[in-house]
């Protein structure tokens, strides 16, 4: 097994490359997308033995690396664009909490036998993390004082539900599009919005420069000082908030609109995390906490979806916008922005990341209310 941090993201690197190739070269590949194809390598090679579950490269990715990615993506986002898609995701990404909520309140139900006495703990902690991201898990797991070996199963299992949903929500656009509304079709395709941008997540219209790729160095490097500072000034404001902004204020001045490169950049930082978070995700780490946790994992997971999709359709919200506040639900602002990036849904990436903001907050909440609920 590859145990170098290196060679680890070295790995990881050569998963991306070979994902984009599958994508370019073969009719299924693209049916899938790189994203998926990347998710799905990385994966394998964990539960064949190759990669390690837990990497200290993980980490860099999903810290330093979502940020920098975040930063560059964000940089070429004209606010401008996002105000359709803004009322609809916030919609979407409230029917997903009330789905989440329902899910762990059936799920405690069906499952308290085979859990024990702290099943309504668990409830509680995947209703947060399922409405706002990992943060809420960790959140309300402390408050409610769940024991370690139960709160180590809840991380395991969150971690192999959390991809296998990362990799629907990337297929469900493509294999449900053909049945949606036609109505909402024509917002189905963010890229007739933008369709610079769009493609700039994939090829540059324009030739990068050498200048170009300094001067987003120096722009990503001085938003990531300054909300690193703001931070330390303000640390109830969490970083990502000070991030968003602070991108989106340099994002339309005249020298971030004319420099090329910070999506397609962005994109593949993102596609590197994405495999990074299919590389920990170990089947048999299941079998081993027990499956009951998983279970339920799965259960609350597709009530959020039931619910989601389902009204969303009847409310003829478009499977962009509904996708995109899928994941800030169940992952977080991060996630939607991943998924955002990866398909190319350029006017969803602030609002994804607005709803994942306030999934923080609600998160915790609502989690607290299904455990109080459930207790009784």
């Amino acid at each position: 097994m590859i145990q170098n941090p290196t060679a680890v993201m070295f790995t990881l690197a050569v998963v991306v490359l070979g994902s984009l190739l599958i994508e370019e070269r073969f009719q299924f590949g693209r049916a899938l997308g790189s994203a998926l194809l990347a998710i799905v390598l990385a994966a394998l090679l964990t539960n064949v033995g190759v990669l390690p579950a837990a990497s200290s490269a993980y980490d860099a990715i999903g810290g330093i690396g979502v940020n920098v990615a975040i930063t560059l993506i964000l940089l070429g986002v004209d606010v401008r664009s996002v105000g359709r898609a803004g009322p609809r995701m916030l919609v979407a990404f409230l029917l997903g909490g009330v789905g989440t909520a329902v899910g762990a309140i059936i799920g405690a139900l069906f499952l308290r036998d085979a859990i024990g006495p702290e099943t309504w703990k668990l409830a509680g902690q995947f209703t947060g993390t399922y409405t706002g991201g990992g943060v809420n898990m960790v959140a309300v797991g402390q408050a409610l004082e769940t024991s370690d070996e139960l709160f180590a199963a809840a991380v395991a299992a969150d971690n192999v539900t959390t991809t296998l949903w990362m990799m629907a929500t990337l297929a469900i656009p493509t294999v449900l599009g053909r049945w949606w509304p036609r109505a909402a079709a024509h917002e189905a395709d963010p890229r007739r919005a933008l369709p610079t941008m769009s493609h700039d997540f994939n090829n540059s219209r324009r030739v990068v420069t050498l200048r170009d790729t300094a001067a987003l160095a120096v722009l990503v490097t001085g938003v990531l000082w300054l909300s690193a500072s703001l931070v330390a000034a303000v640390p109830r404001v969490p970083r990502v908030l000070w991030l968003t902004t602070l991108a989106l204020t340099a994002a339309q001045t005249p020298i971030a609109r004319s420099l090329a490169g910070g999506p397609l950049l962005g994109n593949l930082v993102l596609h590197l995390f994405l495999a990074g978070l299919g590389a920990q995700s170990v089947i048999v780490g299941i079998l081993r906490v027990g499956p009951a946790v998983f279970y339920f994992t799965v259960v609350v997971v597709a009530a959020h979806a039931l619910l989601l999709f389902g009204v969303g359709r009847a409310l003829r919200i478009d499977l962009a916008t509904l996708a995109v506040a899928s994941q800030a639900n169940v992952g977080g602002p991060a996630s939607a922005m991943a998924l955002a990036s990866a398909k190319g849904y350029t006017d969803r990436l602030v609002p994804g990341v607005a709803v994942g903001l306030l999934g923080y907050a609600v998160g915790n909440y609502l989690g607290f209310a299904v455990s109080a609920l459930l207790r009784g």
